[in-house]
């Protein structure tokens, strides 16, 4: 099957959309599942602060809701800080935003499920949690190849039981306090603060409690299998869940337990309080529902990460065997990589989780300060682009300021995490940035081949022949610009674009006209002029009479065997009658 089959068959039409619950449940298990550990990390670096810590936390993130919602709205692809850069900039940018959020989400599965299977280790004391963290990660790689449909139930089970473990933990707490008193809260507030002053208890504190929203970018990255308009209902539920939840449970914990207890039952703490306020039974509930939770995040990295790669792959970023398809319409071979890279993962680091958690915090603090960028850029190169929300420059300048003091924040905390992100870093973007210079370093080789091809030609694996007919086959993959009429400056702004970011020697300027409109006899002489100007480029103009929209493009990628997201045009204005997710995909260059 050729690439251009593997593109068609990878997004079938009848594929079911996701409710607001369903598409809240899969993102809403990562980023609520914070409430297990974030309390722990806020109460050591803010001390009594903590509460406060995690409100600023709440704060942030509700500034992130409208940046989110501008980005996916506009360009309501899959792909999350990829598809927005990919959109705004070049190929090699977006890239650089899709190694990281695939390391967010490698570290993520692989932390989850060791930590779900070591709740399990607490009621279980001969428990084999490296064997079952692998075994996890292979149900999980199991029910993403059933389908993203099956999947969110198990999703909804999980986060139901979680948020309703969590209410009864609070109701609990509540109680406790109305018989016991507020003594062990005014105690803990007399302690000295961590750092010696408010501002570094503070600074350290929120820099900690910032990986209480890991997940939060997770919907954007299967916007595509969401219902129309659910995406920005999942960004409110999940920027409520963590604003109410994480700043109580810390106020909980520092109003039960004194907050010296608080180092020696870090990685179990909610489960410890729950003993204290209600006895063994909630002790023992809150560690059932912390694995299940946990599990969930592990089902959350899969469906994120096959959206992201399946989008990458399409864009020929990674190899095209990932789009080989199942009955049920699956790129399961996305999902069996990625539970490989899991398991090695895991097994290099032995399951040391602070290793793991150096990747993970550079990773999704840098995708969210991406996403960011994107929208700025989004604002300044696609201003006329339709969207539903737009952020305001200050919410701007504070959410990507603030995310960056958190980066900053835990690297001072912990300098040695960021030496363990560049050694899983570099070799994911060597891969990728293999897959876009692929043709240049095929160059590079067939020249080496030639130079000894007379004299050694039995012992080399490839003859100059082949690897110039792979090169070829490469670039044979034709591009396509709709054009409106637009002006040689627009036209050789694309041209320069597709010359320095993909792989091809064959483009196609179409125009498509009205019935009473007649083609411009301008615009084809100033496009045989750059067909001159780009030798490298075959260039055909093309004019069709007829209307343009989803329709047309259906009907032209197959004719000419041109996968969607292959076919460019400008920002459309706000009187365009199709929104960009309904035209399959194609991208924006000028």
């Amino acid at each position: 099957m050729d690439t251009g089959d593997l593109t068609h068959a990878i997004a079938p039409a009848h594929a079911p959309k996701l409710k607001e619950l369903p598409a809240t449940a899969i993102c809403g298990n990562d980023i609520t599942s914070s409430c297990l550990y974030v309390s722990a990390l806020a109460i050591i670096y803010a001390g009594q602060y903590a509460w406060i810590a995690l409100l600023m936390v709440g704060a942030v993130l509700f500034l992130f809701r409208k940046i989110y919602g501008e980005v996916v709205g506009a360009l309501p692809l899959n792909g999350g800080a990829y598809n927005a850069l990919l959109n705004t900039t070049s190929k090699r940018t977006a890239s650089l935003a899709a190694c990281l959020t695939l390391l967010s989400y490698m570290a993520t599965a692989v932390i989850s499920a060791s930590e779900a299977m070591h709740y399990v280790h607490h009621l279980w004391e001969h428990f084999p949690v490296m064997y079952a963290t692998i075994g996890l990660l292979a149900i999980f790689m199991g029910l993403t190849i059933m389908g993203i449909g099956e999947s969110s139930m198990v999703a909804i089970i999980i986060f139901i039981t979680h948020i309703s473990t969590l209410t009864l933990l609070i109701i609990v707490g509540v109680v406790f306090l109305f018989n016991h008193g507020f003594d062990t809260f005014q105690i803990n507030f007399t302690q000295p603060l961590p750092g010696g002053s408010i501002w570094r208890a503070l600074f350290f504190g929120f820099a900690a409690a910032m990986l209480g929203i890991s997940g939060f970018e997770s919907s954007a990255n299967f916007v595509e299998e969401q219902e129309r308009g659910v995406f920005p209902k999942t960004l409110r539920n999940m920027w409520l869940a963590v604003t109410i939840f994480n700043p109580l449970t810390a106020f909980l914990v520092l109003a039960i337990i004194p907050m010296s207890e608080v180092p020696e039952h870090r990685d179990a703490l909610l489960a410890y309080v729950g003993d204290v306020a209600g006895g063994k039974w909630l002790a023992i509930l809150i560690s059932i529902n912390a694995a299940m939770v946990l599990s969930g995040a592990v089902l959350t990295s899969y469906v994120g990460v096959t959206g992201l790669v399946h989008r990458m792959t399409l864009d020929r970023c990674l190899p095209q065997f990932l789009l080989i398809t199942n009955k049920r319409g699956t790129a399961y071979l996305i999902m069996v990589a990625f539970f490989l890279l899991c398991v090695s993962i895991l097994i290099i680091t032995e399951g040391d989780l602070g290793a793991l958690a150096g990747v993970y915090t550079i990773s999704f603090l840098s995708v969210m300060t991406l996403f960011g960028v994107g929208n700025i850029l989004l604002k300044l190169r696609r201003g006329q682009l339709p969207r539903p929300v737009r952020a305001s420059g200050w919410a701007l300048f504070v959410a990507i300021g603030a995310v960056l003091t958190a980066l900053v924040g835990n690297a001072i905390l912990n300098p040695s995490y960021l030496f363990v992100f560049l050694k899983y870093f570099i070799p994911t973007v060597a891969l990728v940035f293999f897959m876009l210079y692929r043709t240049t370093l095929l160059r590079l080789f067939t020249y080496l081949v030639k130079q000894f091809e007379g004299t050694f030609a039995k012992f080399l694996p490839f003859t100059s022949f082949r690897l110039k007919r792979l090169i070829t086959e490469i670039n044979s993959q034709q591009f396509v610009f709709f054009t409106r009429g637009d002006n040689i400056a627009n036209i050789n702004q694309v041209m320069r674009y597709i010359e320095d970011n993909e792989h091809t020697n064959r483009i196609k300027i179409v125009n498509v006209l009205g019935d009473n409109e007649h083609p411009p006899k301008k615009l084809m002489h100033e496009v045989d002029v750059l067909d001159r100007a780009y030798p490298d480029l075959d260039v055909d103009f093309i004019v069709i009479k007829g209307h343009f929209g989803p329709q047309l493009i259906d009907e032209l990628s197959r004719k000419w065997n041109i996968p969607k997201n292959f076919m460019f045009i400008g920002s459309p204005g706000q009187r365009f009658h199709y929104g960009l997710q309904e035209l399959g995909g194609v991208r924006l260059v000028i």
